[in-house]
C-alpha cells in the first residue's frame, strides 16, 4: 500500500481545537480597530452580518494557524505560545482575501457576497491594512525578541505575497506565462505565509534555528501544494465547495498552474489552447474548450503530479525537523504531517 492509498485521518477535531483557541484572542485583537473597521474585519471574517449584528457563521478551515499552533506544540512549547502566531497569520491571510476580492472583481467568498461589495472598495482597502498593520502589533506588544523575530518573518512573508499578488495580476494581460514564473508567483502569493505559518509558533517558543528552518521548508513545500490543488479547483472544483462559479480562473484569465503547463507541454492541444487565449473573448463554450485543451495537453497530470511531489517534500522535512520527544510533541507532528494530507489529497 503505497502513501497515496493510506487513508486519511479525520483532522476536522484537530481544526476544530485550533479554531477554538485561536477565535477569542482573534475577536479580542479585531475588537480594538476603529469602529468602522471592525465592522469591515467582522463582517468579512463571519461574526458580523453588514448591518454590524452578531451572527453565527462557519469559520474557514484554518489552516494557517492551525500550522501555527501545532508547530509550537511540536517543538514542546506550550500551545499558548503560538497563539498570538496564530492571530497574526490569520490576520495576514484575511488583509490578502479583502485585497484579493476587490483586486478580482470577485462579488461572493463562501456563498457571501464579499465586503468590498456591501462597505464599498475604499472601506475593503483601508479593513485590510487595518488587518496588516494589527497582525504586527499583535506578536510586538509583548515587547520579546522572540516576538521581534516572529513580527519579521511575517514582514517577509506578507511582501513575498504582495510581490506574487503582482505578479499574478501582471500574468492576466500576458498571453503565456514560462511554468518557471508560474511556479515562483506560487510560492510568492501562497507558499511564503503557509511557510511562515508552519514556522512562526517555534520562532516565539524559541526553537533552534534548524528546527525553525526545517519547519519553514516544510510549510513552502506544502504551499506550493497548496496553490497548485487550488488551481486545480479553480478550473475543475465544484461551485459548492469552491464557492466560485464553474472555470472561474479561466474566466477570470488567471494563468494559473496547469494552464502555464499545458502550453509548456506543447504539441497541437497547447497550440490551440495558445491561440484560443490569444483570441479572448467571453463565450462560456469557449472557457469549457480551454479546460478540456488544458486536460488534453497534460496541464491536469501534472498539475496533480507535482502537487503530491510537493507534499511527499514536505513530509521529509518535518521528518527530519528535530522536534520534541514528549508525547505532545510527537502527537502535534503527526497532525502536523495529517493536516498536510489533508490539504493536498482531498481533491486528488
Amino acid at each position: 500500500m503505497t502513501a497515496e492509498t493510506l487513508p486519511q485521518r479525520d483532522v476536522t477535531p484537530i481544526l476544530e481545537r485550533a479554531g477554538e483557541l485561536t477565535y477569542p484572542a482573534l475577536r479580542q485583537a479585531v475588537d480594538t480597530l476603529a469602529p468602522q473597521m471592525r465592522r469591515v474585519a467582522g463582517y468579512h471574517l463571519g461574526w458580523l452580518d453588514a448591518a454590524g449584528n452578531e451572527q453565527r457563521s462557519g469559520r474557514g478551515k484554518g489552516i494557517r494557524y492551525t500550522l501555527a499552533l501545532l508547530g509550537t506544540e511540536a517543538v514542546g512549547a506550550p500551545v499558548e505560545t503560538g497563539i498570538p502566531g496564530g492571530v497574526a497569520v490569520e490576520l495576514i491571510h484575511n488583509f490578502s482575501l479583502l485585497h484579493d476580492d476587490l483586486m478580482d472583481g470577485d462579488e461572493e467568498r463562501h456563498h457571501r457576497a464579499t465586503a468590498w461589495t456591501i462597505f464599498g472598495s475604499s472601506a475593503a482597502i483601508l479593513g485590510g491594512v487595518a488587518l496588516l498593520a494589527l497582525a504586527e502589533e499583535v506578536l510586538l506588544a509583548p515587547g520579546t525578541s522572540q516576538g521581534a523575530a516572529a513580527a519579521k518573518m511575517l514582514t517577509e512573508a506578507t511582501a513575498r505575497l504582495v510581490t506574487g499578488q503582482t505578479d499574478d495580476l501582471d500574468f492576466e494581460t500576458r498571453t503565456a506565462v514560462p511554468l518557471e514564473e508560474c511556479v515562483r508567483m506560487a510560492g510568492n502569493k501562497t507558499a511564503a505565509l503557509i511557510s511562515a505559518s508552519a514556522a512562526i509558533g517555534a520562532v516565539l517558543a524559541g526553537a533552534p534555528e534548524p528546527t525553525v528552518t526545517a519547519l519553514a521548508a516544510f510549510g513552502e513545500h506544502l504551499g506550493l501544494a497548496f496553490q497548485l490543488v487550488d488551481d486545480l479547483l479553480g478550473i475543475w472544483g465544484a461551485p459548492e465547495l469552491t464557492g466560485k462559479p464553474v472555470l472561474a480562473d479561466l474566466r477570470a484569465g488567471k494563468k494559473t498552474l496547469p494552464v502555464s503547463a499545458a502550453l509548456h507541454a506543447g504539441g497541437p492541444p497547447a497550440e490551440e489552447l495558445a491561440t484560443l487565449l490569444a483570441d479572448g473573448g467571453d463565450d462560456p463554450a469557449r472557457f469549457a474548450l480551454e479546460a478540456e485543451l488544458i486536460e488534453r495537453a497534460g496541464g491536469r497530470d501534472w498539475t496533480v503530479a507535482e502537487a503530491r511531489r510537493q507534499l511527499a517534500l514536505a513530509q521529509e522535512q518535518l521528518a527530519g525537523a528535530g522536534l520534541a520527544r514528549t508525547e505532545r510533541g510527537q502527537e502535534a507532528a503527526r497532525e502536523l504531517s495529517a493536516v498536510a494530507d489533508f490539504v493536498v489529497r482531498r481533491q486528488l
